[in-house]
């Protein structure tokens, strides 16, 4: 059996519950997908985004809704090695992408050396909803799963003292007739991580070069912190 094939089995089978039924239900109870939509899935190179794909792919095939998806990925200025393992990892999972290069990383650079992280997260995502137009698409779909939700939650509670959170969809204030959606909205990422070694799988971490010139325990620290909170808790918690 071809790699894909043993992936996609492994979705519907070992990690139905965790994966793809949580991935319907986000679907259904967020009104996510809609007859003849066409869904830009947008794809970073990393767990969360490889696997939308492939549930896209399971519900475009064997789902009863039509609706058709662009697998896009923007290269904001990977090094090699990265943009080879995107590359490699597509072809392995039977993932059609459409890649495309930007200046993201070097702009962002140039502007907030301090902080390019906001800057260039604002910056992918004007790229990828012009992509999204250009291809006709009336959605785009990113791989922000529960655990990114909570993270955000309680980043902005304790640091931008406000209740504020990722939400499920949104309508685009600059690109008339896109909405952005969640569909992984109620996937927990140790499931993720789970189905990713199960299957032998190696994707990207980060690939932000800036990253690459720190520890683990010093890039975005925020959200580091808000991981190790929700760590501990779940140790004195059975969430």
């Amino acid at each position: 059996m071809e790699k894909y094939k043993e992936v996609e089995r492994s979705i519907i089978k070992k990690y139905r519950k965790e994966l793809f039924r949580p991935f319907v239900k986000a679907l259904d109870k967020y009104q996510l997908l809609k007859e003849n939509d066409k869904i830009a899935v947008c794809i970073s190179g990393g767990k969360d985004s490889f696997l939308m794909a492939k549930l896209f792919q399971e519900i475009k095939n064997h789902g009863k809704i039509k609706f058709e998806c662009e697998f896009i990925c923007m290269d904001p200025g990977y090094n090699k090695e990265n943009r080879k393992l995107i590359l490699e990892n597509s072809k392995l999972l039977n993932i059609p992408i459409k890649i495309f290069s930007s200046d993201v990383f070097e702009v962002a650079d140039k502007v907030s050396k301090e902080n390019p992280c906001y800057l260039c997260a604002r910056m992918r995502r004007g790229y990828l909803y012009s992509k999204a137009k250009e291809l006709g698409c009336n959605k785009i779909a990113l791989g922000h799963h529960f655990d990114d939700v909570i993270e955000t939650i309680l980043l902005n509670l304790f640091y931008g003292c406000e209740i504020k959170s990722m939400m499920p969809k949104l309508h685009s204030i600059n690109f008339e007739g896109l909405e952005l959606i969640r569909p992984l909205y109620l996937i927990h990422e140790d499931d993720i991580i789970a189905w990713k070694n199960f299957n032998e799988l190696k994707f990207l971490n980060c690939a932000c070069k800036f990253t690459e010139e720190y520890s683990k325990d010093e890039r975005d620290s925020k959200r580091y912190e808000m991981k190790y909170l929700i760590k501990e808790l779940k140790k004195k918690i059975k969430m």
